[in-house]
């Protein structure tokens, strides 16, 4: 496929506006903090603080600031009222390119490589790719024909996966639903009692394992499970192994199948995952282990813990980035319904989540 460079197709010239200027007028605001809604926002003159670019319908937005994100907008004019928009986007314009093409391309893994290659600042949101170097990043050249015969096959696909994500999202809809019409409200009483964890499980902390000697460590046969793998759901196999020596030298602890693993630590929604365990393994002190006792099904407990996952995050101490500790785990209460009950609504959340493996397949 040929190439060029962004800086030979993009026609857009640099104009911006004050809209203080003008605080009666209405004007059809792009922003950052706003894109996640997939709308532009609505503001008067008198509430926007600084200049902004004047942009029009079909421009594309490149968002330079925190490019890991990759967040790209086409400007879709849908009031009629002048379009701005905020000087953390780069614009490009062509009027012989399918706008959307260009968008589909500046999502693509190989453009956002370019756009994280050569980044200033310390970090995150301070991050920045700069716009000259921009410039310079590939753009494919393809005729307005072939533009338009993938935009159409990336929007019926994009269609398709959305679709999809409606229909999980409304078969765990569907599972909160049962369970609210099964007990009542997770938290609030229902007539049924709430026990705290200490009472219906052995809860211990994972250790440490001993990484002074790779032979330890490497090429072992004991699973080893981290954090980033807690993602409410059933673990079968891990990314790493320790071994028996390993183990024994360490402070590490082995766990059966059927514990439930919950994440006491982790940066972003790591924190308050969980998983269930379906293999004997190992894992450290950032995981709190739940061997539920035969007072309650412990598949049920898992997925109460699911259903809980703000509760449980909420719980979370400490300066910087919060954590829960072993004592907030222990204590934290569960609902304890009759054991016959507890393994109806596990036989229909199972049924439920066989729909949604298919769900996910398709």
């Amino acid at each position: 496929m040929e190439y060029t460079k962004l800086k030979y197709i993009n026609q857009y010239k640099s104009k911006s506006i004050n809209p203080a200027k003008t605080p009666d007028t209405i004007f059809e605001m792009y922003s950052v903090p706003i894109y996640a809604t997939g709308h532009p926002e609505y503001l008067r003159g008198d509430e926007i603080a600084s200049n902004k670019a004047i942009v029009r319908k079909n421009d594309i937005l490149l968002c330079k600031i925190n490019p890991r994100i990759n967040r790209v907008w086409v400007v879709s004019d849908e009031s009629g009222k002048q379009n701005i928009a905020s000087s953390e986007w780069i614009v490009i314009r062509n009027s012989e390119y399918n706008p959307e093409f260009l968008a589909w391309y500046f999502r693509t893994p190989k453009f956002q490589k370019f756009m994280t290659s050569e980044i200033t600042g310390i970090g995150g949101s301070l991050t920045r790719a700069q716009p000259k170097c921009v410039a310079e990043y590939p753009v494919p050249v393809l005729n307005r024909k072939k533009q338009d015969e993938i935009v159409n096959i990336l929007d019926k696909c994009k269609f398709v996966i959305d679709s999809r994500k409606r229909e999980l999202l409304e078969l765990d809809n569907i599972i909160k639903a049962r369970f609210v019409e099964m007990f009542g409200s997770i938290h609030e009483s229902t007539g049924y009692p709430y026990l705290a964890l200490k009472d219906l499980s052995d809860v211990i902390s994972g250790g440490t394992p001993s990484r002074g000697k790779a032979e330890f460590w490497n090429n072992g046969t004991i699973p080893w499970v981290k954090t980033t793998e807690l993602k409410n759901n059933v673990i079968t196999d891990v990314d790493e192994y320790i071994t028996e020596e390993g183990l024994v030298n360490s402070s590490a602890k082995l766990v059966p199948a059927g514990t439930i693993l919950v994440a006491m630590y982790g940066q972003g929604k790591t924190r308050g995952m969980t998983a269930y365990l379906d293999i004997e393994a190992s894992t450290n002190q950032a995981c709190a282990c739940i061997l539920p006792s035969d007072k309650i099904d412990s598949m049920f407990m898992w997925k109460y813990f699911e259903l809980s996952y703000d509760k449980l995050r909420s719980l979370a101490q400490g300066a910087g980035q919060p954590n829960l500790n072993g004592n907030m785990i222990k204590n934290f209460k569960v609902l304890v319904p009759p054991i016959e009950m507890q393994k109806s609504y596990v036989n229909f959340v199972n049924q439920v989540d066989k729909s949604k493996v298919k769900v996910q397949k398709a």
